[in-house]
């Protein structure tokens, strides 16, 4: 008979493999006991190496974290008003669930599974076929909705309600109608269609790059199928499945808890709101679905202990599922740069509005009375429409989507996620980076290298040859007593005081190649005890009664664990316990001697290990201490503390462990290029001072060991503004400072900040936020998360825990090195969106401003004509501009310090004085002086024009006005070319042509420049020598003279500026520097 799996309240498998597993399995072992059991950077939801999978960009799936959104909180604020409802049974209705009120047993025998074993692959496969993919359906694409932003997003309503009036102005107002007028509304309207085209082209582009970036993702989480844990795709999850859930994991589905230790708990804030976390239980705690603690639903977060749950719904049948169908696709916010964009061109068009209304004022209260023949109604619409467009920047906007697009491709290139186009403009102006040191500066490959036991010191290998040679001889005497010895202890500890746990899938491999479910350190000690030993047997052998899993407040880790052939009525239990030395160490005051027993650990013992330990971490080893204590199990209400107060003192000393994990490769040079851009790095760790501080120097965070301070050398009185070099400093020391000296701390430059708490790392962050430091802060674990979310940028790393990467606006998916990429492609969205402004605002506002200004206010015959304007605002300029976006960053891009985001504007005054003042009035003199001297030498000279408005006596007026057509086409060729050279002059900021050629060079050039270069010159000849279009819109063929000499200007305008550029090379705090854009 075919399965059945429905999630209905009562839901019953009937084939009968299922239900002879179930009648079979179906009992709760309620004795089992589950305490904390996790560490710190758990991959178990989504270890490295995992599966891949799509993500439809702007869907909220918490399985696949808000990356592609602009601003994840609207969405979530929205969910979040959907699920009141839903409490409030004004939503979904959720009164059939019963998961939460049924008991273990009978919720194993419905979903036919048993906790111990899991699903068989057999069931695990037939369930997926029948429920499909653990994902939530795509909402509604809005195709109508986007269909209507591509027409009338950025500036295509101007242009649709320009294109209407000018039609307007060719009929009916037009007395005769004018043929130029009809074209020029058949431009606009083109061009409409175009920039719509254009958009929805960026939109489908730009949705391809996020969705890549998103199968970058890992998805995996752990379950237990076929008796052993495995890894799975969070994807391929079913109704049924026992997941197995770690402090720092992000639940994939919704799980009715079945085991949980005492201090879990989940922070359900994504649905509710609620900052408080909430304690998981067993049993139900309240009827609603929503609010009872036993259900853990999809898309919360475990912050703390561990749980084993059981799956029982996927996909849209989870509560985070149920509430998307009620809410529509979050709405995209506006970054502060697309808002800063927005709010100069606002002041751009109210200028030119203004500009406008004083053009209707003049006509209306002055030209229609005294110059009526001057300007009709047709061509005060013609000229009032030609100049608001002009002056408009319409390429800027597609400028701004196309950097965004390329640098986050760049990015996904890079294996580095961006969530939000914020994080991209905020790394432009990052000034301090707090790294943590395990897994980010290092390889997180931690091994075990020294081993300190019985006041003598080994390797792994000499540990393993003195166990193989004790088992020889145990068998040998096998009937008589067996020897104990100090490393059989060691060996027991390091197995059975563990939460790693080998992956069933590679137990064939290697134990070096072994996978491994669990945190670094824990992994490194969990291969020692298996080369050791079986750690299989070790774990058969002992049963553990409670743990405390590692934290980093204690420093330590505590199982209670009682041989498996105990009596049941045996209290006695043995306390292990592994952690840092500095808390540890003063605890003990035994030692397992050579032989396994047990002496009085003397002053010469303690020093002696405390000066291996102060060797090891100088040579940048973390040293793990392991003890053990007879206890008894516990038996009050709080066995937590019990626990904790029995760990204070009397423990015995197994040994130490000197564990390396070794610097990346690529860091030094890192740092190196950081610090050149004037980015201080900091180190934050939780390891011991002296550890922290070797692998600070060998990572180049300390450049001189020699010259290194200590908290001492910060005053609490004096406030000294001199800037320092290098300090180390412990948490428990920063806890001391005062105002005063944090402000000489932040002064330095270089930091290394050991044994800090997650308290700790929030206050370093705010400390220096709060001194006008843009703050990056890289983390892994679940403590990190405040830290993370309080800097301006957090930073995550792939195979951090799930939390963090909730947390972080940054993900680096693959190595630390990328942060050099990020840094320097957050810079250059910057750099090139002032290169598109300078470039667009002398020609495309500028200087066809003052043809219609001179035309109006001194009659004078209009130099530029309406329908050319356009065509320079939205063709020749606009392609120009979008090939800026491809600029590649500056040589010199790397070496400058960070912007300041509260002076440094992206279009402040010295910008505006270069595009409008030193480019553009060039070009408008230049353009100016090449028209009126054509029209000179043509016998229309400039005083027979001048405050005239048509009047020109002796000369005959059609003849002005086929002179000032070919001047209008002049001036037209004079913008262009000399827009060429602009173009040019202004790929780089302070940077020669020479320095940067677009050219020849793969590291600095843009080939897309010349096509650009070449569609302006054609668009020339288009509408300047085509004979049916001359007729149309009144343009002529331009004499070949008045092309050589706006080259000549041209010239001359990049020379210009090359050597502006070299008086800010050479003089860098020079006048030309001071007022360089």
């Amino acid at each position: 008979m075919a399965e059945e799996i429905k999630l209905a309240p009562h839901v019953r498998y009937d084939d009968d493999e299922i239900g002879h597993i179930g009648r079979e399995h179906n009992v709760y072992r309620r004795d089992r006991r589950l305490s904390r059991q996790s560490s710190i950077g758990s991959l178990s939801i989504h270890s490295a190496g995992g599966g891949t999978r799509t993500v439809e960009p702007g869907t909220a799936l918490p399985i696949t974290y808000r990356t592609l959104s602009i601003e994840v909180d609207e969405g979530l604020q929205r969910k979040q008003v959907v699920a009141k409802k839903v409490k409030e049974k004004d939503g979904v209705d959720l009164a059939g669930l019963q998961w939460h009120t049924i008991d273990t047993s009978e919720l194993t025998r419905r979903l036919s599974v048993d906790t111990t074993h899991g699903l068989s692959t057999e069931q695990a496969a037939r369930r997926l076929s029948e429920h499909g993919k653990n994902k939530m359906t795509p909402p509604p694409s809005g195709l109508f909705g986007k269909i209507i932003g591509y027409f009338f997003g950025g500036f295509g309503a101007i242009l649709l309600i320009a294109g209407v009036l000018v039609f307007i102005a060719w009929k009916p107002l037009g007395q005769p109608p004018a043929e130029a007028n009809l074209a020029l509304a058949c431009v606009l309207l083109a061009v409409f269609v175009i920039q719509a085209a254009f958009n929805a082209w960026q939109d489908w582009s730009s949705s391809r790059v996020m969705a890549s970036i998103g199968t970058m993702l890992p998805d995996q989480c752990i379950v237990i199928r076929d008796g052993a844990q495995v890894n799975i795709s969070a994807l391929d999850m079913v109704p049924g499945d026992v997941v197995v859930i770690k402090q720092g994991n992000k639940l994939p589905a919704d799980v009715r808890f079945v085991e949980v230790s005492s201090d879990a708990m989940f922070d359900r804030a994504i649905l509710t709101g609620e900052s408080e976390p909430v304690n998981a239980t067993i049993d139900s705690t309240e009827d609603n679905y929503l609010e009872t603690q036993n259900i853990g639903m999809q898309g919360t977060h475990c912050i703390s202990g561990s749980c084993v749950g059981v799956c029982v719904a996927t996909g849209d049948n989870t509560i985070f599922g149920r509430i998307a169908k009620l809410t529509s696709e979050p709405k995209t916010g506006m970054t502060p740069l697309q808002k800063e964009i927005l709010r100069f061109v606002l002041i751009i068009s109210s200028f030119i509005g203004c500009v406008v209304l004083l053009i209707i004022i003049l006509w209306a209260a002055w030209l229609r009375k005294s110059h009526p023949k001057w300007i009709n109604v047709p061509l005060l619409i013609v000229s009032c429409v030609s100049a608001a467009v002009a002056f408009i920047p319409e390429g800027l906007p597609i400028a701004l989507t196309t950097s965004l697009t390329i640098v986050a491709n760049i990015m996904r290139k890079n294996k580095i996620l961006c969530k939000s186009l914020k994080t991209v403009e905020t790394l432009g102006a990052v000034s301090v980076i707090c790294s943590d040191k395990t897994g980010t500066l290092t390889k997180n490959q931690m091994v075990v290298t020294d081993i300190y036991a019985a006041g003598e010191e080994y390797t792994p290998e000499a540990a393993r040859d003195l166990v193989a040679v004790l088992r020889s001889d145990n068998n040998i005497t096998a009937l008589g007593k067996k020897r104990q010895d100090v490393m059989d202890e060691l060996r027991l500890l390091a197995g059975l005081c563990n939460s790693g746990e080998f992956d069933a899938a590679t137990m064939h491999l290697p134990v070096s190649e072994r996978k491994i479910n669990g945190d670094a350190t824990d992994q490194a000690v969990l291969r020692l005890a298996e080369n050791l030993g079986s750690v299989a047997e070790l774990r058969r052998d002992w049963r553990k009664v409670f743990e405390i899993a590692f934290n980093s407040k204690n420093k330590f880790m505590v199982r209670l664990m009682s041989p498996a052939s105990q009596d049941a009525s045996n209290t006695n239990t043995v306390l292990m316990i592994k952690g840092a030395p500095d808390i540890l160490l003063p605890r003990c005051n035994s030692m397992i001697g050579d032989h396994g027993e047990i002496q009085p650990l003397t002053e010469a013992q303690i020093h002696r290990t405390e000066t291996i330990k102060d060797d090891w971490s100088r040579q940048g080893k973390r040293v793990i201490l392991l003890a053990r204590k007879p206890t008894v199990t516990p038996f009050s209400a709080n066995p937590e503390k019990e626990v904790l107060v029995a760990a204070r003192q009397g423990l015995t000393f197994v040994g130490l462990l000197g564990i390396v994990d070794p610097p990346r490769d690529e860091i030094p040079n890192v740092v190196n290029i950081l610090r050149g851009a004037s980015i201080r790095i900091f180190m934050v760790t939780g390891d011991f001072k002296l550890t922290a501080q070797a692998i600070a120097e060998e990572c180049g965070i300390i450049s001189n060991p020699a010259m290194i301070d200590d908290v001492s050398a910060l005053g609490r009185e004096v406030k000294d503004g001199s800037t320092r070099r290098a300090i180390v400093l412990s948490g428990p020391e920063l806890m001391t400072l005062n105002g005063n000296q944090w402000d000489q701390l932040c002064q330095y430059e270089e930091i290394v900040f050991a044994r800090t708490t997650p308290e700790q790392k929030l206050r370093i962050v705010k400390e220096f936020q709060k001194r006008d430091n843009i703050v990056g802060m890289t983390g892994d674990g679940v403590n990190d998360a405040p830290s993370l979310k309080a800097a301006d940028i957090g930073i995550a790393m792939g195979s951090g825990s799930d939390i963090a990467i909730e947390a972080a606006d940054m993900v680096l998916l693959d190595s630390f090195a990328a942060i050099v990429a990020a840094v320097e492609y957050g810079r250059l969205v910057y750099d090139n969106l002032k290169k598109t402004i300078v470039y667009l605002l002398p020609a495309g506002s500028f200087s066809e401003l003052w043809p219609v200004v001179t035309n109006v206010a001194f009659g004078i015959p209009q130099i530029l004509s309406s329908f050319l304007m356009i065509i320079i605002c939205c063709f020749t300029d606009c392609a120009a501009a979008i090939t800026l976006a491809y600029e590649k960053p500056e040589a010199d891009v790397l070496r400058r310090p960070p912007r300041n985001p509260k002076k440094d504007r992206l279009v402040d005054t010295k910008l505006i004085f270069h595009a409008y003042f030193v480019v553009g009035l060039l070009q408008c003199f230049s353009s100016f002086a090449m028209a009126f001297w054509y029209m000179e030498r043509k016998g229309v000279p400039f005083t027979a024009m001048w405050l005239k408005f048509g009047d020109y006596g002796s000369l005959d007026s059609d003849y002005v006005l086929a002179t000032t057509n070919t001047a209008s086409s002049i001036y037209f060729v004079t913008l262009v070319v000399m827009q060429l050279f602009n173009l040019l002059a202004t790929r780089t900021r302070r940077l020669s042509i020479f320095q940067q050629p677009p050219a020849f060079n793969k590291d600095t050039q843009n080939l897309l420049l010349f096509p650009a270069m070449v569609f302006a010159i054609a668009i020339v000849f288009i509408f300047c020598y085509i004979p049916s279009i001359q007729n149309t819109i009144g343009t002529t063929a331009v004499p070949v003279e008045y092309w050589f000499f706006p080259v000549a200007f041209g010239f001359a305008l990049l020379l210009l500026d090359e050597a502006r550029k070299w008086a800010i090379r050479t003089w860098p705090k020079g006048f030309f520097a001071k007022v360089a854009w």
